[in-house]
């Protein structure tokens, strides 16, 4: 999903803003010219996240090539690895068991910048020359990328040396609500979140270093109020403990208007009924789309429904019919969707 930020304090490298898109784009280039990079992005943005998704859209497991090494968290000595004497009576040095020695991926350092000097500096060589020492070299299909929080985001960051920093290339992470969604779809994320974003995009990420208290929404956030729907802790007060209550207020007042909803049942047998108000039909979208991702009998309909809904809300069908899409419904397999694209293609495509 998308976003990240910097501390670098140049206002040029703020404008350079990575999509996961982009970010599989540099792992295919990296066989070429290997290029470490690092991804700046405020607090519960997303960064390991999107990274974690990229390696899945390369066809990679997750869980063999995705590597998170927080630095904070060993000694300078640790990454070189500790010297042992050899069958030649001199010593060399045994790398960590968490550096990987075959295969490829991406060797995540996240929170690079909460790391003492010292364990930066002892970065500098396996950022920049993939290697440490004599004893270890990265393999060819593996990329280094680092990830931080800025200076001004309230996190006690260390200041990133010169040198380190002039290994990197930079990029600043911000929030990408369809990659976000098409992650959130396969999570299993609660289909009200999902509508609401829809309904206000400016709520999947809303961070004041200068304002924002404890709760405040984030990707993450946001899906800690799904476990907590889940659970049954849907109050308002409940919601509020994870994104704040200006957030939480506005969530449940778009949760109220379901009582307003037409019978999605009834619109996924073919009865379509198309609300005029943009924040019931939103809602009628998510709830349409949540009880036909398992269904894939009943695509015509979504489509159809789609295909009924007409200016000055128009752009709600686009909506639908991607976010569909993304929940695996095989929406392009049906007749329907040959309407749709002659009609509408040019704004799906």
């Amino acid at each position: 999903m998308i976003e990240r930020s910097k501390h670098i304090p140049s206002k040029t490298i703020g404008e350079m803003k990575i999509t996961l898109k982009e970010l599989i784009r540099l792992y295919n280039l990296k066989n070429h010219k290997p290029c470490s990079t690092f991804m700046w992005g405020g607090p519960g943005i997303g960064k390991s996240a999107i990274v974690r998704q990229a390696v899945e859209e390369l066809g990679m497991d997750p869980e063999e090539s995705f590597i998170d090494q927080r630095l904070q968290q060993i000694d300078p000595v640790d990454l070189r690895g500790l010297p042992r004497i050899n069958d030649a009576g001199s010593f060399e040095y045994c790398p960590p068991e968490f550096l990987p020695t075959e295969g490829r991926g991406v060797l995540f350092l996240d929170e690079l910048n909460l790391a003492p000097q010292q364990v930066q500096a002892a970065a500098y060589e396996l950022v920049f020359d993939r290697k440490l020492g004599s004893g270890y070299r990265l393999p060819d299909g593996w990329m280094v990328i680092a990830a931080g929080n800025r200076s001004g985001d309230r996190a006690f960051v260390n200041p990133m040396s010169s040198p380190l920093a002039n290994r990197f290339i930079h990029w600043q992470v911000v929030p990408d609500l369809d990659d976000w969604k098409e992650w959130a779809y396969e999570e299993g994320i609660n289909s009200d979140i999902i509508g609401f974003l829809n309904y206000r995009h400016d709520m999947l990420y809303r961070f004041d270093p200068e304002r924002s208290g404890h709760a405040f929404p984030t990707p993450r956030t946001w899906e800690r109020v799904s476990d907590l729907m889940e659970i049954g802790m849907d109050k308002q007060e409940d919601i509020a403990s994870a994104v704040g209550m200006g957030a939480a207020a506005e969530f449940v007042a778009f949760l109220n208007v379901r009582e307003e909803l037409p019978d999605v049942e009834k619109i996924l047998e073919g009865e379509f009924e198309v609300p005029r108000e943009p924040d019931v039909l939103n809602a009628t979208i998510s709830s349409i789309i949540d009880k036909a991702k398992n269904r894939p009998e009943l695509a015509e309909n979504v489509v159809g429904f789609a295909n009924e809904i007409s200016d000055p809300l128009a752009e709600f069908s686009v909506v639908m019919v991607k976010d569909a899409i993304k929940a695996g419904i095989p929406v392009q397999q049906t007749s329907e969707y040959k309407d749709f694209v002659a009609d509408r293609g040019d704004l799906i495509l």
